[in-house]
C-alpha cells in the first residue's frame, strides 16, 4: 500500500507540474516563469504553432487593413507580438500603409521577431515592454491587437485597460479569448466564451463582435467610442 501511495503522489506532481508549465505555460508561477519558458521555446514556436499564412491574412491581415483603410497612415500597437505573426499578416496587404509597433516580454520572442520582419523593418518596430504598463502616452494608436497571449498575463484586465488606454477614440481593438474546454484550465483568468466580450462592454467599448477563428479560440473585434481621425496616423498625437 505504501508503494502504491508514493505512486499516486508521483502522479499528481507530474499532472500538476505538466498543468503548471505546459497547459498554462507558468501563468500561475508569475511573469517570470512565463517569459523564461517562451525565451526556451522561441526558435521553435512557429513550427509548434504551424502557422497558415493565407488564413493569417484571410482572418487577420485583410479584415484589419479593410477597418484602418481610412486612416492615411494608421499606427498599429501589437502586444505579446511573438515572433512578428500579425504585423506579417498586416504588412503583406497592399492597401496596408501604416506602421505596427510589436511589443513583447521575451527576448528571445522578439529576436525571432526580429529576423521575421527584417524587411519591413522601416516600418515595423520592437520593443520588450509589460503590457500590464505600457510606456506610451494616452490615444497614441489607431488600432491595438493581442492574440493568443490574454490567458497567460498574471493580470489581463489590467493589460487590457493599457491597450484601452493608449488606442485613439474610434480605434479598432482586436483581442483572441480562449474558449472551450481549455478555458477550464485557467482558473480565475479572463478567459471563456462571452468573458472578454462582457469585460469590454463594461469599459465601455462598442461594436463588441465574436467571430470564431480556431478550436480553443474565439476572436473579439471591438471600438473604442469617437471617430478615427482620417489624417496622417503619425501627426495625429504628439510624442507617441
Amino acid at each position: 500500500m505504501l508503494w502504491v501511495g508514493i505512486g499516486l503522489v508521483l502522479v499528481v506532481i507530474v499532472l500538476v507540474g505538466y498543468w503548471l508549465l505546459v497547459t498554462t505555460e507558468g501563468v500561475y508561477l508569475g511573469p517570470r516563469v512565463v517569459t523564461l519558458l517562451y525565451d526556451w521555446t522561441a526558435e521553435r514556436y512557429d513550427d509548434i504553432k504551424q502557422l497558415n499564412y493565407i488564413d493569417e491574412a484571410g482572418r487577420l491581415g485583410i479584415p484589419l487593413a479593410r477597418r484602418l483603410q481610412a486612416v492615411r497612415s494608421p499606427r498599429v500597437l501589437d502586444v505579446a507580438t511573438g515572433t512578428g505573426r500579425l504585423p506579417l499578416a498586416l504588412m503583406r496587404q497592399f492597401q496596408f500603409h501604416g506602421t505596427v509597433v510589436g511589443i513583447d516580454r521575451s527576448r528571445g520572442m522578439l529576436c525571432e521577431a526580429e529576423d521575421a520582419v527584417a524587411v519591413y523593418d522601416d516600418r515595423i518596430s520592437l520593443l520588450q515592454e509589460d503590457a500590464e504598463a505600457l510606456s506610451f502616452p494616452d490615444a497614441c494608436f489607431d488600432c491595438v491587437t493581442c492574440l493568443e497571449a490574454l490567458e497567460f498575463m498574471p493580470n489581463s484586465p489590467a493589460a487590457i485597460q493599457e491597450m484601452l488606454r493608449v488606442l485613439k477614440p474610434g480605434g479598432v481593438m482586436l483581442v483572441s479569448n480562449r474558449v472551450g474546454k481549455d478555458a477550464w484550465f485557467f482558473p480565475g483568468q479572463l478567459c471563456g466564451r462571452g468573458e472578454v466580450e462582457d469585460y469590454l462592454r463594461e469599459l465601455g467599448l462598442g461594436g463588441v463582435r465574436r467571430e470564431l477563428w480556431q478550436v480553443h479560440y474565439d476572436l473579439i473585434w471591438a471600438r473604442k467610442d469617437g471617430e478615427l481621425d482620417p489624417r496622417d496616423g503619425s501627426r495625429s498625437v504628439q510624442m507617441c
